[in-house]
């Protein structure tokens, strides 16, 4: 009798799909399981963590450490992949790191132990993860107790495999060879090349061990600031200065813009730390900020970061004597001519930044003689600010972290803003976290000269202190007079009047100064 072959090949067609079929099923619930409930949280050296296992082409562990980026490890092969995400950064545990350095060299394996008692760990929960998560929906699917449980064994038997093949692959040296990503992949530029690391690790091992536990405290800052409506016939321009790559300086920058209304931003500069392509991604906020916003480079932010900030929306880069009139006001600036992270680069030493000051000088004479005079002035070193006296009305520059306001012999207003980011991972390197500074300077809508500024000061991180302090210029209460042209000698200024505390904000004790003391100008910022 002559056989079938389409008949035979039917049934063998079905159960392909078949195992086709429960295959998908156990996977999808294998992984529902996972999502659920297949992650623990464990120490691992200075961190706390939470483990979880993904499906993967290749294995490996990958330590994820928000916002700075991630890095991976070729900690094993096989199908599944350990991830490890970085939920905070154990105070005790990197304080000890800062205290005992020497304790870095021992934290390979430390780490090694960490990883492996609470991969165990994930294994077992894993186990119960993919067997529940497998077996549910199998039952779900084909609504027998005895597929779904066929799904569940199968489930278990994948991990198991998968288990098995990752421990035989175990390599416990992968910590010494991982892959940075995002801001982490600018670490070792922190002290230089490969050369001096080898020849400075006690050095280098020792910023390792600050940058960890200074990341710690980044987001312990918060603003309470209270509600002030400035005069509404004023131009409001938020003066900003060396963030130093701290996030949490968006967040009060985008507070100030609501709560007074601003109009116009203006950034003196150092913004980023380390001037990396990788810290561009930390720009991006300003673009909704809710102000322009007006920016020169510092000597902590590269070429690359300026180009960056040249193509993002409702920013506007100067330098070189470059002038630009945003929201009613014409501000000319130039960005530092020194970029200190390089440090295959002899510094160029306060000549550079006076050299930078006469080219700004000399642009804003020339937009004076074009009939578009500049109304403020920005720089980020105090040195190259002075070069402007008897150009403009008013100068802002940064660098020094430290707030300073002069009138300068030749008429023009110098003010230095403090650190917006409060030092960024700078911050607790001395024995008090530094505060956070910005002011907001009030502009005449018809002169553009400055009429009254608030000085806004935070507590540092870990603080949350904030007050506010206005200052009234003598020069506002009469009626202004024309900048003298540069050399043409001006009478010594007379001391600003004790300022006004907005309500709310602490008062100044009787006889006291109305400014900080005067940091030196040439401060390099650390």
């Amino acid at each position: 009798m002559p056989t079938d072959p389409a008949g035979t090949r039917r049934p063998a067609a079905r159960r392909a799909v078949r195992a086709v079929g429960l295959l998908a099923v156990v996977v999808a619930g294998a992984w529902l399981g996972l999502l659920v409930v297949g992650s623990v949280r464990t120490p691992v050296g200075p961190m706390d963590t939470s483990m979880t296992l993904r499906p993967s082409l290749t294995g490996g562990t990958k330590i994820n450490v928000s916002p700075l980026g991630a890095l991976e490890l070729d900690s094993h092969t096989g199908p599944i992949r350990l991830d490890v995400d970085v939920d905070q950064l154990d105070p005790v545990r990197s304080q000890a790191l800062v205290e005992h350095p020497e304790r870095i060299s021992g934290l390979q394996e430390e780490i090694t132990g960490d990883v492996v008692d609470g991969t165990r760990e994930l294994a077992l929960r894993s186990c119960v993860a993919v067997v529940t998560g497998a077996t549910a929906l199998g039952l779900v699917v084909y609504r027998r107790p005895r597929r779904a449980l066929a799904a569940g064994g199968l489930a278990l038997a994948l991990l198991a495999a998968s288990g098995a093949t990752a421990y035989a692959t175990w390599n416990p040296k992968s910590v010494l060879e991982p892959r940075f990503s995002g801001l982490l992949s600018s670490a070792p530029a922190v002290v230089g090349n490969a050369r001096s690391i080898v020849t400075e690790f006690d050095v280098y091992q020792k910023e390792l061990a600050r940058l960890v536990t200074n990341v710690t405290k980044l987001y312990d800052a918060t603003s309470t600031l209270p509600t002030y409506q400035p005069d509404p016939a004023t131009i409001r321009v938020l003066h900003v200065s060396d963030i130093h790559l701290n996030p949490a300086a968006w967040h009060i920058v985008a507070s100030l813009v609501e709560q007074y209304g601003i109009d116009l931003i203006i950034d003196s500069g150092d913004t980023m730390d380390h001037g990396s392509t990788a810290e561009n991604v930390f720009l991006n906020p300003i673009s909704n900020l809710g102000a322009p916003y007006v920016w020169v480079r510092g000597n902590h932010d590269s070429m690359d970061t300026q180009k960056y900030l040249s193509g993002l929306r409702n920013v506007h880069v100067l330098d070189g004597g470059q002038a630009v009139t945003v929201a009613g006001v014409r501000v000319a600036g130039v960005g530092d001519p020194q970029f200190t992270p390089d440090r295959t680069v002899v510094p160029a030493g306060d000549d550079a930044e006076r050299d930078a000051g006469r080219r700004l000088a000399d642009s804003l004479r020339a937009q004076t003689r074009a009939g578009t005079p500049v109304d403020v002035a920005v720089a980020h070193n105090p040195i190259a600010a002075h070069q402007t006296d008897g150009a403009v009305p008013l100068v802002l520059a940064g660098h020094v972290h430290r707030r300073v306001n002069e009138v300068l012999p030749n008429g023009t207003r110098l003010k230095i803003e403090g650190s917006t980011g409060g030092g960024g991972l700078r911050a607790v390197e001395k024995d008090e976290p530094e505060r956070v500074h910005a002011s907001v300077l009030y502009l005449d809508r018809d002169t553009r000269r400055l009429q009254a500024w608030d000085e806004i000061t935070l507590g540092g991180l870990g603080l949350t202190t904030a007050e506010v302090a206005r200052h009234v210029p003598e020069d506002a209460l009469v009626e202004p007079e024309p900048v003298p042209a540069a050399g043409t000698p001006s009478p010594a200024p007379s001391p600003s009047p004790s300022p006004t505390p907005v309500p709310g904000s602490p008062s100044p004790a009787p006889g006291a100064p109305s400014r900080e003391p005067t940091a030196a100008p040439g401060t390099p910022s650390r």
